[in-house]
């Protein structure tokens, strides 16, 4: 009786708990946010139960939330990605589930997760790349203290500028980058983008950094290394890409500040959908009050503040006009002013480009995308000769120089299988430009030259990413290129005594090149890659560098019209690990860039007065050295990273001037050293230090104006007040070391320490 008792017992209370637990899940509901407890828009939430993926996931709203249907059986798995943050999967067994509300933490994306469209043309994972790309997403440049963008670009190790002096005060001409120590002169040695358009100056190849507008970015990508086999004349170093924001719902960014040295900023970004139109607003100003850039012990009372101001504004509409054919177009207007440094050295400029394009893709057919730009340009600019005790100045030429740029690009992509991408395409390039200079003597007008010319080129280029194994990615890539310089002349007109005119015509000249290229990538394992790539590229000279003559200080450096193009063969390779486990991701490679025929600043005479320099191909230049990154996501919200960069660039042979042979090449330092400790966590607080060490270069060609090392240090806090408000206050140069950035031979310095305060405005989706 007692054992039919216990048994009826059993199976009237076991049976029904039994029951209970074989019960499938119910409906999965949750919330997505970041490290800072913000909602993450956009992200994709999906379910895989067993071994089977529900691809039929859910878009998470501006709110974060998401419900998925009751997954049906144990064990499943909660899948959640989105873009600039790395994926994130759960699993839940029987017995597991208490049916309450998920909260997902997305973390941001390591090195490797990130996606960039540089290195290849296309999408491409880092980790799938050999190319040496460094990603500055949303939050390394919202937590930057630097309010330019080529002060934000200082950190990452190899990327320089002509000079050390911020684009807040320099002279645009002295703006080229360079990176990995190939540059001889100030033309870039690298193509900077912004949507795919050239930012370089069709005219001089320098960049105006006032035109990227800084809350209209989603990123900012800078590839190291040879990429003429993609980007063509100008990518011997390698390509920064500024990627705008997709425009999403309505949506509107503002920011604001003001700083030391009379120093108000501002930049709007405003986007909305409306009836399928893409519209988005990005508009920017800046101005400062400067400073003295002559150093202490050397300078007079010619010397005044070097101050500038800038304002920037684009509007871009598109459109999908079918299933898969989208249409663009983004005109923009820049304008900006200086003052030099001294009371007669200004320079004014103005830009007007329009850029437009079309994409259309379809499965079976590919990617096909068509870009097309014109801009048109004037920039004035006065050169001076300052006497010996720095008291007084008198001009030495005004200077005009209108120039106009275009260009057209048709690109196919298109992925056959799982082993196999695609690329290839044409573009052509046309600028056109002159110098119009009016000459002084003993400060009076004494001649009308008038220099320039136009200069065309046509690309074709192709590249395979072939997954030969699970393992091994390997990339051939090839470009040929032809280019010529045309219609070019010289006149001079004299305006005083007989007036006589002289014209002289230049020949037509062309050249060709064939940019080949072969890289790999070999994944040991989840963690650990390595990398390998042989390249050739190079670079045509510029409109300025043929014909522009120009004076910086008491040093004149003449035009060469018979200017040949670069060559550039070279080589890399290197290690790539990232453990997403671990929050740690690495890189480090070992290059060497040989260019042929470099182009160069070569002195040709000295004196107490005057320093006379002409632009002329070298024989050979020689960069070798090592990079590394490092990135560690702490606990808490915390993130440190930092970078460090070795280089040996020096003159390998010179048959004109064998004095030279065997010299560092100007105004590229050996040594390069950046970190950053950034703390972004639940709370309401982002805060940020960011340090910067450079060692000592030189300022000439021949290694006698020596500009010494120096170290800054910056930091960043900001607070959230509301939704939507942020208040922040910056610090550029905090130890407050003047950096020498110029011989000129007068010794020019950099800023000094720069603070400002300011907010933040985000309202509507995307924030």
């Amino acid at each position: 009786m007692t054992t039919k008792l216990f048994f009826v017992c059993f199976i009237f209370f076991a049976l029904p708990g039994a029951a209970r637990a074989q019960e499938a899940p119910g409906a999965l509901r949750g919330v997505v946010v970041d490290e800072n407890g913000a909602p993450v828009a956009g992200a994709m939430v999906m379910l895989r139960v067993r071994r089977a993926v529900n691809m039929n996931g859910v878009v998470v709203g501006p709110d974060g939330r998401f419900e998925l249907a009751a997954p049906g059986a144990y064990p499943f798995t909660l899948i959640v990605t989105a873009g600039g943050f790395g994926r994130f999967e759960r699993v839940w067994k029987e017995g597991e589930w208490d049916g309450g509300e998920v909260r997902v933490v997305l973390a941001p994306a390591s090195l490797a997760e990130r996606v960039t469209v540089t290195a290849a043309r296309t999408e491409t994972r880092l980790a799938e790349t050999a190319a040496s790309v460094v990603v500055l997403g949303r939050e390394e440049l919202e937590s930057a203290a630097a309010l330019t963008s080529d002060d934000v670009l200082r950190q990452v190790p190899g990327f320089q500028l002509f000079r050390r002096t911020s684009g807040r005060v320099a002279n645009p001409t002295a703006q080229g980058v360079s990176l990995r120590g190939v540059g001889a002169s100030g033309a870039s040695r690298a193509v900077v983008l912004y949507d795919g358009v050239p930012l370089n100056d069709p005219f001089g190849g320098w960049v105006y950094w006032g035109r990227v507008p800084n809350e209209g970015l989603e990123r900012v990508e800078v590839l190291r290394g040879a990429s003429s086999s993609l980007y063509g004349s100008g990518a011997l170093g390698g390509v920064v890409q500024f990627v705008p924001r997709k425009t999403e719902a309505t949506q509107l960014r503002f920011e604001t500040s003001y700083g030391t040295q009379r120093t108000p900023d501002a930049s709007l970004y405003a986007s909305t959908l409306q009836r399928g139109w893409e519209l988005s607003l990005s508009a920017q100003t800046f101005s400062t009050g400067g400073y003295v850039l002559v150093d202490e012990r050397e300078r007079g009372r010619v010397d005044t503040p070097a101050a500038s101001r800038n304002a920037y504004g684009e509007l871009y509409v598109g459109r999908e006009l079918t299933k898969g054919l989208r249409v663009f177009a983004r005109p923009s207007y820049y304008g900006e002013s200086r003052r030099n440094g001294t009371p007669l050295q200004f320079n004014r400029t103005h830009v007007r480009q329009l850029a437009a394009g079309a994409t259309w893709e379809a499965a079976r057919a590919g990617l096909f995308e068509l870009r097309a730009n014109a801009s048109t340009q004037v920039f004035d600019q006065s050169f001076t000769s300052v006497s010996a005790d720095r008291a007084s100045e008198s001009l030495t030429r005004l200077q005009r120089v209108p120039a106009q740029g275009s260009g057209l690009s048709l690109q196919w992509a298109k992925s056959v299988g799982t082993r196999q991408a695609l690329v290839t395409g044409f573009e052509t390039q046309e600028a056109r430009g002159a110098s119009d200079e009016l000459v002084y003597v003993a400060g009076r007008p004494s001649s009308l030259v008038g220099a320039g010319g136009r200069a065309r080129t046509e690309g074709f280029y192709a590249r395979d990413a072939l997954r030969l194994t699970g393992r091994l990615v390997v990339t051939p890539g090839v470009r040929f290129d032809r280019w010529r310089n045309y219609r070019a002349q010289q006149t001079t007109r004299a305006l005083t005594g007989a007036r006589a005119v002289s014209t002289v015509a230049f020949a037509e000249r062309d050249e060709t090149a064939f940019s080949p290229q072969l890289s790999a990538v070999f994944k040991v394992s989840d963690t650990l890659s390595v990398n390998a790539t042989f390249a050739r590229a190079f670079r045509a000279p510029t409109l300025n560098e043929l014909y522009r003559s120009f004076r910086v200080g008491n040093v004149v450096t003449l035009a060469d019209e018979n200017l040949r193009a670069e060559r550039l063969t070279s080589g890399e390779g290197g290690l790539l690990f990232n453990s997403t486990r671990r929050g740690t991701a690495a890189r480090a490679n070992f290059f060497w860039m040989d260019v042929t025929r470099p182009v160069a600043n070569v002195t040709l005479s000295v004196t107490p007065a005057l320093i006379t320099r002409r632009r002329a191909n070298l024989g050979r230049t020689r960069s070798r050295g090592f990079e590394a990154e490092f990135e560690q996501r702490l606990a808490r919200g915390w993130t440190a990273s930092a970078g460090y960069l070795f280089v040996d660039p020096r003159v390998e042979s010179f048959p004109a001037d064998v004095t030279l042979e065997g010299n560092l090449l100007p105004q590229v330092a050996r040594q390069q050293l950046s970190f950053q400790l950034r703390y972004a966590g639940r709370g309401r607080t982002t805060f940020a230090v960011q340090g910067r060490a450079s060692s000592a270069q030189f300022d000439d060609d021949q290694n006698l104006l020596r500009l010494g090392g120096y170290f800054t240090l910056d930091a960043f806090a900001s607070r959230r007040l509301g939704r939507g408000v942020e208040v922040f206050a910056a610090g550029e140069n905090l130890t407050g070391q003047r950096a020498e950035v110029g011989r000129t031979p007068v010794l020019t310095v950099g800023p000094p320490a720069f603070a400002r305060v300011g907010v933040r405005l985000r309202l509507g989706k995307g924030r």
